[in-house]
């Protein structure tokens, strides 16, 4: 097993290529509230995050509809989180991208 100061460490998040490869190492926003999201192993992709906003039953993440805080967007422990607390689960989004498609939750 590798020595864990032999990880890479990642100078936007400090977080190093060891963990769970589901783990956000980099998220940047797009438009159309859209994210691009990096994990640990190096998949990349997107999560559209439109319809969860606005929709009817958005809760919290009608907060989210200020495209300000939307691209405040920012990688906490392994998660895609913005500053008013609010944060994505990492694993589900994960899968969907790493099996080819565009996390797109409801």
């Amino acid at each position: 097993m590798p020595d864990a100061s032999d990880a890479k460490a990642d100078s936007t998040t400090g977080l190093t290529n060891a963990g769970p490869p589901w783990w956000v190492r980099n998220v940047r926003a797009l438009p159309d509230y859209q994210l691009s999201v990096e994990f640990v192993d190096g998949t990349v992709g997107e999560a559209n995050l439109q319809l969860m906003i606005f929709a009817d039953t958005a809760g919290v993440f009608e907060a989210l509809r200020d495209r300000t805080l939307f691209e405040q967007a920012f990688v906490d422990y392994g998660a895609v989180t913005w500053p008013n607390g609010l944060d994505l689960a990492p694993d589900a989004m994960y899968d969907v991208i790493r099996d080819g498609g565009v996390f797109t939750p409801e």
